[in-house]
């Protein structure tokens, strides 16, 4: 099978554009054969980091992470795209796009000014008057919360420790001679959690993710607030009908709607998975919260993904580049962790599951890699394949 693959250009990484992976055979329906890079379907120097489909099949659109924009391409052949219509503007360092079902719209969402923009489709699929949401505020108010050391940010209850800081104090105290003997705690890229702001001990909106929900609903993420806000979507824009409030610090990132009705939702700091449901009356709850026991207080959780039956969640965490695998329990109200894989390459910033294997983007290992699932636990195994591959991001199979 083959997979798009978006990337990092030159601004943050080293790719050229969105490129296309070609996992096992080109004629078999799995990803469990070897992996090879294709080539470069379109150049795109302003970062498509994030790509989602068009439900046709034959559109993708592109979340241009340095240029705030979103672009629509068109597929032309089994390797091309190209543009169609005009970027749209959408906001500083856009980081997702996600696409209503009916196809008459988009969601882009601003990780640098914490904007939620919704965006007609037209007939041809371009996008096109871009509406921006309320802007969210933050529940536990404006003042960083006296003690908060410099990253700003808490995990379950305890503050994080600013290990980049020490790390550069203590090689400077070092000397030259000794300075390779200090943990290079400093030497990742910038995450989410991570801006001049929150270094200032100060909250701020970091929008990162919209999942389309049956019934006409959105849910939108707010990974700096600390939210998950729910909204109607019309064509005037997106109408806010509930925030749901998550733990301080938790840092909501990505979620995915399972077919019982929850919403599980991965949070980057404090490493925990949320299912989150609506009740009788329409109003949504956290209904449980599971931490990824073992990863260190210097990891940040990505991708958040599930298995075709639905009975696993996969979630990945970038420091120790691990995976947390986690068994759906009762009607979906409840989860438990089960494992903490080994992902096998650096920076797992995006993975997904393709029946028997678990496509891991390694972001700064520059690779894809793959990893066999067993058949009764759910865990991956080691690596199985992997392929050179520049700063990749997301994962999209192909239609």
């Amino acid at each position: 099978m083959r997979l798009w693959v978006g990337a990092y250009a030159a601004d943050a990484g080293s790719a050229e554009g969105i490129g296309i992976l070609q996992a096992g055979e080109s004629d078999a329906p799995g990803a469990s054969g070897p992996l090879g890079m294709v080539g470069t379907a379109v150049a795109a120097p302003g970062s498509p980091s994030w790509i989602a489909p068009h439900p046709s099949g034959d559109l993708l659109y592109a979340a241009l992470e340095s240029d705030g924009v979103v672009q629509a391409y068109r597929r032309v052949s089994d390797k091309r795209l190209a543009p169609i219509g005009a970027p749209i503007e959408a906001g500083e360092a856009v980081c997702h796009v996600a696409v209503a079902p009916d196809a008459t719209s988009l969601v882009a969402s601003c990780w640098g000014d914490g904007r939620v923009v919704r965006m007609d489709l037209d007939a041809a699929g371009r996008p096109s008057r871009p509406v921006i949401a309320a802007e969210a505020a933050d529940p536990y108010g404006s003042s960083p919360e006296e003690g908060t050391v410099s990253t700003g940010a808490r995990v379950s209850g305890a503050v994080v420790p600013d290990l980049a800081a020490a790390a550069r104090a203590l090689r400077d105290a070092a000397g030259d001679e000794y300075a390779h003997l200090v943990p290079p705690y400093d030497d990742v890229p910038e995450t989410d959690a991570e801006s001049e702001e929150a270094a200032a001990g100060a909250r701020v909106s970091r929008a990162h993710q919209a999942t389309f929900l049956p019934g006409g609903l959105v849910a939108t993420t707010d990974m700096g607030l600390d939210l998950v806000r729910l909204w109607r979507n019309a064509p005037s824009g997106l109408r806010l009908v509930q925030e749901v409030v998550l733990p301080k610090g938790s840092g909501p990132r990505h979620g995915v709607w399972h077919p019982s009705g929850h919403l599980y939702v991965v949070t980057e700091l404090s490493r925990e998975v949320f299912a989150l449901a609506g009740d009788r009356e329409g109003r949504w709850h956290v209904r449980s919260g599971e931490p990824l026991l073992g990863t260190l207080d210097t990891d940040t959780a990505a991708e958040l993904s599930m298995s075709r039956d639905g009975a696993t969640l996969y979630a990945g965490v970038r420091g120790s580049d691990t995976v947390g695998v986690l068994t759906v329990r009762g009607a979906g109200e409840a989860l438990q962790l089960t494992a903490l894989a080994e992902t096998g390459t650096h920076w797992p910033r995006h993975h997904l599951v393709v029946d028997d294997t678990l496509l891991v983007a390694g972001q700064l290992a520059d690779e894809i890699v793959s990893l066999p699932l067993d058949a009764r636990t759910g865990v991956p195994g080691r690596v199985r394949h992997r392929t050179v591959s520049a700063s990749p991001t997301r994962l999209l199979a192909m239609r």
